[in-house]
């Protein structure tokens, strides 16, 4: 993708203009290139409590996921002159997130990648690394609402013959008595009833799992309650 620095450049210099900046009286503006061809941009926004001022880039990321997502491909940060400025530190974690290592930043002696400017940089690769490359958990977007409620029960199943782990989250139960009852969803299958319970522990922290014999053990969060009074331990 070609880059128009220029108007890069034009964008961070005019937003850079509306920077709310009474107590530093240094005003910052930042745009950046979108992989769908749109500009976002930012300004810096001072505060009273000066440690939660946020950056120019800061206002990008936020513009960047408000108008659709999408990553950065590059940015251009610009002083009160409308010269090149170097995002800090907090702000380079910030870029590398959402444009990755080879995001270019506008430098006076021309555009930087952000694997220089960011060198050995942590991302998600660190996370997967101790999570076994797991994904996390995600609660579908039409049950967010029901987080937190109700509880999980774990339980073995059979798949082509072969014991495998799945769940299901009830909508009512542990809920106040009397809750419309009703599964809210299933699970798929896993081999390893960790993943299951993780599954449901994104849902809710009552998860609760029932043996191939059917005994009850507490798998969920907090100490068992009285009812159900074994953890279970795979």
């Amino acid at each position: 993708m070609e880059i128009d620095w220029e108007r890069l450049r034009t964008a961070a210099t005019e937003v850079m203009r509306h920077a709310y900046v009474p107590y530093s009286k240094f005003p910052v503006g930042a745009a950046a290139l979108v992989d769908d061809g749109r500009v976002v941009v930012g300004c810096n926004v001072e505060n009273a409590a000066y440690g939660v001022v946020l950056c120019a880039e800061c206002g990008v990321v936020s513009s960047l996921h408000a108008t659709g997502g999408g990553r950065i491909v590059a940015l251009s940060c610009v002083d009160a002159t409308g010269e090149p400025l170097m995002p800090c530190g907090r702000c380079r974690q910030l870029l590398w997130e959402q444009g990755g290592p080879e995001c270019l930043v506008e430098a006076k002696g021309g555009p930087l990648r952000m694997a220089e400017l960011l060198p050995h940089a942590f991302d998600v690769a660190d996370i997967e690394a101790v999570t076994g490359e797991r994904p996390v958990p995600v609660v579908p977007d039409r049950l967010a609402a029901w987080r937190g409620r109700g509880t999980v029960f774990v339980h073995p199943d059979l798949s082509d013959g072969q014991q495998v782990w799945t769940a299901y989250w009830e909508r009512s139960a542990g809920d106040d008595a009397g809750a419309e009852t009703g599964v809210l969803e299933e699970g798929p299958s896993w081999d390893d009833p960790a993943e299951a319970i993780g599954w449901g522990l994104a849902r809710t922290p009552r998860v609760v799992v029932v043996d191939a014999s059917g005994t009850i053990f507490w798998a969920g969060e907090g100490e068992p309650p009285t009812e159900i009074p074994v953890r279970w331990s795979s």
